[in-house]
């Protein structure tokens, strides 16, 4: 019998300096049965780093021709693209020919790091691309603050985020591999 996903709330409040964007979401975040709590929190985390009112989760790891995280305009032209973990260039070519700009937040420790030795040539050619990796010990700490109801709070300021969730705190550095050109 097939499990199904784990229904977690979130009410996620995005204080942005770099971008001057201050809001809070409600969301409702799908758990595929074969997805750790670290990449939902990545997930989670990437939504705050480019939170917008029309940016949405989409059904993830259950369909292969869909990021983790898109923003679509209003007219259905596919904005923002938002990828998780080590995508091949294949997938990070088609993605940044859908949409206008494409994130991909690799982490994974030493495994995305080889992963960005080995792929990062081939992706200079991409302007509309950013790649951001995370340490593992930074994604680590991120993880223990799941839960199936959550109240967190990610405050981005110079670069740097703060996630806090009732009186627990982690604070990460995201690498900035790739920006857009």
């Amino acid at each position: 019998m097939a499990q199904n996903a784990t229904i977690h709330k979130v009410e996620l409040s995005v204080s942005d300096m770099d971008r001057h964007y201050y809001e809070t979401h409600k969301l409702t975040v799908a758990k595929h049965p074969s997805e750790t709590d670290e990449r939902m929190m990545v997930r989670i985390l990437a939504f705050a780093l480019n939170a917008h009112e029309h940016l949405e989760m989409t059904r993830g790891l259950s369909t292969e021709d869909e990021p983790d995280i898109w923003q679509k305009s209003l007219s259905g032209e596919l904005e923002v693209w938002v990828a998780l973990g080590l995508p091949g260039l294949k997938a990070v070519r088609q993605s940044c020919g859908k949409a206008g700009r494409v994130a991909v937040y690799a982490y994974g420790g030493r495994t995305a790091e080889l992963w960005w030795e080995k792929i990062q040539n081939s992706l200079t050619r991409f302007d509309n691309l950013e790649v951001t990796g995370f340490s593992a010990r930074d994604t680590g700490e991120l993880s223990k603050l799941a839960g199936r109801a959550m109240k967190l709070q990610v405050n981005i300021q110079d670069g740097e985020v703060m996630v806090s969730e009732g009186d627990s705190i982690v604070y990460l550095t995201p690498l900035a591999w790739k920006s857009v050109a």
